[in-house]
């Protein structure tokens, strides 16, 4: 029987895809909308095809017992249509297509975005409930319609399924978050939002997809009680957010972030600049937005402790040694 990844062309998917190779698991098998020929001389089935094409899953999904569905439109810019028809319409198609065809097993890649209701997320836990339904970020709300009807389906025609929430992935092979970051400093446009003393969860690449192996573990043990759950991941060692940066790029021997802007000022900013993007038909994202003034202004860090009881997840890389471990490849991208 297969394993499934969709989007394993993605950081934490071939990360996932790595991982369960060096499991032992030989018959994989990733969904993707590029042909990945990397993936395929690595002896991983590709199947090329777009989530809401419901057929092109059903087929991806065909002999498989267990999907890790990963696969997401990210980001903070962008219609509230392509985010609902990738994430939510596309999360239909998997579960239609997991029951379909008798999978046993789905792991959901989720995000804690999905408690976001515009105030700071101190330490909280899963019984923190779902965010109000905002347009100020798409993401957030489709990922929270996606995350409810997997959790809905648990048990149905046989499947289990369990969510995963893990915050701010990071680590070697990101080509996204810390490059955008990195490439804002570099044409001094990263400024720092609010006092800089917020604190924020991180997720280490490897520790994420250590969870999700944990979670597939958990979901087929006899009489397993995560089935239908929703778990928050991360390093469970919040750091602040401009300390954490800042010292990021003095290993790089980059200028530290000195330009500040109130929390205030960047939501205010943010909101004219997102009418204004809307008013003139301008794709590109705004280099403010209320939801990234919030998120980079405000606490937001997990108790991670049902994860730990019931997934019996423990970070194995630590904020340091993760550090250490994306300096290094960091360095050896600039050469």
């Amino acid at each position: 029987m297969h394993i499934l990844v969709t989007g394993g062309s993605g950081f934490l998917g071939r990360h996932l895809l790595q991982a369960l190779k060096d499991e032992g698991y030989a018959q994989l098998r990733t969904f993707n909308r590029s042909a990945c020929h990397d993936l395929q001389e690595q002896g991983i089935e590709v199947i090329q095809g777009d989530l809401t094409d419901f057929e092109a899953v059903n087929s991806a999904v065909q002999d498989c017992e267990t999907v890790f569905h990963v696969a997401a439109k990210a980001g903070v810019w962008g219609s509230y249509r392509s985010y609902y028809e990738a994430n939510v319409v596309g999360t239909e198609n998997v579960l239609k297509a997991c029951q379909t065809n008798g999978v046993r097993y789905l792991i959901y890649t989720s995000s804690p975005s999905v408690v976001f209701k515009g105030q700071p997320l101190t330490n909280v836990d899963e019984r923190v409930g779902y965010g109000i339904p905002s347009k100020m970020c798409p993401y957030a709300h489709t990922k929270m319609l996606a995350e409810q009807r997997v959790l809905a389906t648990d048990g149905k025609n046989g499947t289990r399924t369990v969510a995963l929430r893990p915050h701010l992935i990071w680590g070697p092979g990101d080509r996204h978050l810390i490059p955008t970051i990195l490439q804002a400093v570099r044409k001094g446009r990263l400024v720092q939002v609010g006092e800089g003393n917020n604190w924020v969860d991180i997720s280490y690449v490897t520790n994420v997809t250590q969870a999700h192996l944990l979670a597939l573990k958990a979901l087929s043990e006899t009489n397993s009680s995560v089935g239908g759950k929703a778990y928050f991941i991360s390093q469970g060692d919040p750091v602040q957010l401009w300390s954490w940066l800042n010292q990021l790029l003095r290993h790089l021997g980059m200028p530290m972030i000195t330009k500040k802007i109130s929390a205030r000022k960047a939501y205010f900013l943010g909101a004219c600049l997102e009418l204004l993007y809307k008013c003139c038909f301008i794709k590109k994202q705004p280099p403010m937005t209320r939801f990234v003034a919030k998120e980079l202004s405000q606490d937001h860090y997990f108790d991670i402790s049902a994860a730990k009881m019931d997934l019996h997840y423990i970070p194995q890389v630590s904020n340091e040694e993760g550090m250490e471990r994306l300096v290094r490849w960091l360095k050896t991208q600039q050469k």
